[in-house]
């Protein structure tokens, strides 16, 4: 069984050359395939391999205090999802190219997915405010699936975000607002800025969908969510689309 995981961590680092290049070096020596992106604000895999393999990977980042909290959301398959290994040098782990959103400086308030579960339950926050759930992905991650009654934007870019959710702020005002994404790396930049541009009834939902998918299931969820990689998306029970060594 082949054992993926998506992870993200914001930390200053100062020198992203060499940082790729180790992580390039030992995610090569242990035989890892996917996706690492570095960058001044920090950095963000996608990677799949042997279960041993990937936690010595995560040991070893985590020996760096820049990294000591690095968590990974897991799923695992039969076949290897990545047709090779890519380490990428980035301006920005996530592109958002908008200031005032650096999670650098700290998070916006999140929510919890057994929080949220509770809230959707029962139709409501513990304040008694209604929930709006917003989709920060584009249109064609959105085609997979979504929480149910969220609202979707028709984005094909994480970059055209504030734009397109302009018209419906008026109509949010009074609701309690959960953004969320794939993973949590999108509201991280997406819930700090919009928060710092008067949205103060926004949340972030904490690790996202797969961590949604992990804590809860899919309790008001409707199909499943899409992954870049060869699986397409991964169910609820965090199980892959296409699978192709089944």
């Amino acid at each position: 069984m082949v054992v993926n995981i998506a992870a993200y961590h914001f930390a200053v680092i100062d020198d992203p050359p060499q940082l790729a290049q180790r992580l390039r070096e030992q995610a090569e020596r242990l035989q890892l395939r996917g996706t690492a992106l570095v960058a001044p604000e920090g950095i963000n895999l996608f990677l799949a391999g042997d279960g041993e393999a990937i936690e010595s990977l995560l040991a070893d980042l985590r020996a760096d205090p820049r990294f000591d909290t690095l968590a990974a959301k897991y799923s695992r398959s039969r076949a290897q999802p990545f047709a090779r290994l890519k380490v990428k040098l980035k301006r920005e782990i996530i592109a958002f190219r908008r200031e005032r959103c650096s999670p650098l400086r700290g998070r916006a308030p999140s929510v919890t997915p057994d929080t949220l579960a509770r809230w959707l339950d029962q139709g409501h926050d513990d304040a008694g405010k209604r929930v709006v759930l917003l989709d920060t992905r584009n249109r064609e991650e959105v085609g997979y699936g979504s929480f149910d009654n969220a609202l979707t934007l028709p984005i094909d870019n994480f970059t055209e975000l504030p734009e397109a959710l302009a018209p419906h702020r008026e109509a949010l005002r009074e609701a309690t607002v959960v953004s969320f994404c794939t993973g949590g790396i999108r509201c991280e930049k997406a819930a700090l800025w919009l928060r710092k541009d008067g949205m103060d009834n926004l949340l972030q939902l904490d690790g996202g969908i797969l961590g949604y998918f992990e804590r809860v299931g899919g309790r008001h969820y409707d199909g499943g969510c899409f992954v870049f990689d060869e699986r397409v998306a991964l169910d609820p029970q965090l199980r892959p689309l296409r699978d192709a060594a089944a």
